[in-house]
């Protein structure tokens, strides 16, 4: 009898579903492939970004498009990209090793990003065979770079509000292009545009495919920006643009859900990209701190550099755990598709869509990781790090984008909780049931166990603990709003970031065991001081946001009641935090670099 073909894990079911370590990818998994791949997407950076970066944040446009086609000669624009396309025909996780790696290019990472993201997929998953021959397989060697034009000046989070028009000849051979678009990544630079526009009075936006040599295209000179200064950004206006009928992508009003589904490739992108840059700027720091000496000692001897450096590497590690989950469950689904016979373009956007909810919550997570990481750096090497010759300058100011990109960290918070609402309301997941078992738990005596778990077991015990939070919480909510649960946007962030500390604190401790079970208990001893400190800060933190998030619309009984529960599951052992931090430091200091 042939062995049954295991059911991936739907988007959004670990907060009902207890999952066992030995199904979740973690990144030790990489094999020689992937990581021979990784390798060369390092070299790149490091050998030919790096050294010209300077350059290309000074605009020079011929330099960043050249590097990109460089980048495409060596296949790196196409991993992801079927081989009859001209790629490498690689898996998901596969591309978002490579992105981990091309995203400590600092401003060039952008580019190379959105070129093979954006600026690629919508054809290559919604176009027609005609236009993938046509257009992927030169965006896949670097032959054509592409940029995606959606926002407009009044249109940005609500993108489908979007001005621009096309309308159809009489003839039907042409539509017409008229509008603006701004804040177009690679727009300086690009050969290919993906525009979106309302054809005539529809409601939702269509996509087209628009050459750069197309008539009545201005683009205006290259913005000014805080950070990522290299990356080509800029306006561009079509003014009765003309362009072959043929070039609609997709269907007539579905480019909105083009949009949508690109973007939800472009959060766990990102996601992966500021676990790169977290890595990088964590080098950057230990590297100076072993370097500095006040007091005639070196900086990294002083337990609040060490706090730093552990608490950058415990982010950095917390955030890829989760990333990396994410990314395999997305690959499993799209395998399970194509297994049942879905086409591979279809069964891709698919995978995307069922993991809509953790995409939006790993672009939060990983950017505001990102985030501290890069404003300890700047720290940790005091007023050096205010100073623009230091690479730590510069990825402090090229982070600050990511909390802006792909959806604004408030909105993909909003998101994560309103497309697991929705899920519940459809009927995919069943959350109802599991937020009235917490309900009715209030009114027990608690069990406090015996206090004889294993490690792993009483870690998993606060996670299901901090789930029943999130239940709790959001439940109680749901009755006392209903439908209007949506206007209170500070609740539903409350419930994104239990949400989020508690996926990610559940990565850790899964990968870390299923680690443990691969290399030995000995090799662990560092990460579970890690998964200790974070499970210990998430406590309290998911603690706060119950409280919080009850407190604004519980009162009397019910809120005592709700109160104390939220103390019971979010009560966890002691943890001599200190001493963790400065063996994770000790280990970073010894390596000179992240070392996890």
């Amino acid at each position: 009898m042939a062995e049954e073909t295991k059911k991936p894990i739907l988007g959004g079911e670990f907060l009902i579903k207890e999952v066992n370590a030995n199904d979740v990818f973690i990144p030790e998994e990489f094999n020689e492939e992937q990581l021979m791949i990784a390798q060369s997407c390092h070299d790149f950076t490091y050998n030919k970004v790096h050294p010209n970066i300077d350059e290309i944040d000074n605009h020079n446009t011929k330099l960043l498009k050249s590097l990109l086609q460089e980048a495409g000669e060596l296949g790196l624009l196409g991993i992801s990209v079927p081989e009859k396309y001209n790629g490498f025909g690689q898996s998901f996780v596969t591309s978002m090793r490579a992105t981990e790696e091309m995203s400590k290019g600092f401003s060039f990472s952008v580019a190379i990003t959105a070129h093979t993201g954006i600026g690629t997929l919508p054809i290559l998953y919604y176009g027609t065979e005609e236009q993938k021959q046509k257009y992927v397989t030169k965006l896949a060697t670097g032959e054509n770079i592409g940029a995606y034009c959606l926002t407009e000046p009044n249109a940005g989070s609500d993108a489908n509000s979007g001005k621009t028009k096309a309308k159809l000849t009489e003839d039907g051979k042409h539509y017409i292009i008229d509008g603006q678009k701004m804040w177009i990544t690679n727009g300086g630079i690009a050969d290919l545009y993906i525009v979106f526009a309302k054809i005539d009075d529809d409601k939702n936006l269509s996509a087209f495919i628009v050459e750069r040599s197309a008539n009545g295209i201005t683009v205006n000179a290259e913005e000014e920006k805080m950070g990522i200064k290299g990356s080509s950004t800029t306006q561009i206006f079509f003014n009765g643009t003309k362009i072959p009928a043929e070039n609609l992508l997709g269907e007539r009003n579905g480019g909105f859900k083009i949009a949508l589904y690109v973007l939800n490739i472009g959060r766990i992108k990102l996601a992966g990209g500021a676990i790169g840059a977290s890595k990088g700027v964590i080098d950057y720091s230990v590297n100076y701190a072993n370097e500095r000496k006040q007091f005639k000692t070196l900086i990294s001897s002083f337990g609040a550099i060490k706090y730093k450096l552990a608490q950058q590497a415990i982010l950095t590690f917390a955030s890829e755990s989760a990333t990396y989950r994410a990314s395999q469950n997305i690959e499993d689904v799209i395998k399970a598709h194509i297994a049942d016979g879905m086409d591979e373009g279809k069964a891709y956007l698919e995978g995307m869509r069922e993991f809509a909810i953790e995409a939006a919550m790993m672009k939060v997570y990983g950017s505001e990781a990102l985030d501290y990481v890069v404003d300890e750096g700047v720290q940790i090497h005091g007023g050096m790090g205010y100073s623009a010759e230091t690479k730590v300058e510069t990825a402090y100011r090229d982070a600050r984008i990511n909390r802006i990109f792909e959806g604004t960290n408030e909105i993909n918070r909003l998101l994560s909780v309103e497309m697991l609402l929705r899920k519940a309301f459809s009927g995919e997941l069943d959350l109802l049931g599991p937020a009235k078992a917490v309900a009715n738990e209030l009114l027990d005596i608690p069990d406090f166990g015996t206090g004889a778990e294993g490690y792993y077991e009483e870690k998993h015990k606060y996670i299901k603990n901090f789930k029943k939070v999130i239940l709790l919480v959001s439940g109680a909510a749901l009755q006392k709003f209903g439908a209007k649960l949506a206007d209170e946007q500070e609740l539903i962030m409350n419930a994104a970031d239990i949400l989020m500390e508690t996926y990610v604190a559940e990565s850790m401790i899964l990968r870390v065991e299923k680690l443990e079970g691969m290399k030995g208990e000995e090799a662990v001893a560092l990460y579970k001081d890690m998964i200790d400190v974070f499970v210990y800060d998430a406590a309290a933190k998911i603690n706060k946001l119950g409280n919080d998030g009850i407190n604004s619309f519980a009162t009397g009984d019910e809120q005592t009641g709700m109160l104390m529960g939220i103390k019971r599951f979010t009560k966890v052992a002691s943890v001599n935090v200190m001493h963790a931090r400065r063996r994770i430091a000790d280990k970073i200091i010894e390596e000179n670099k992240y070392p996890f």
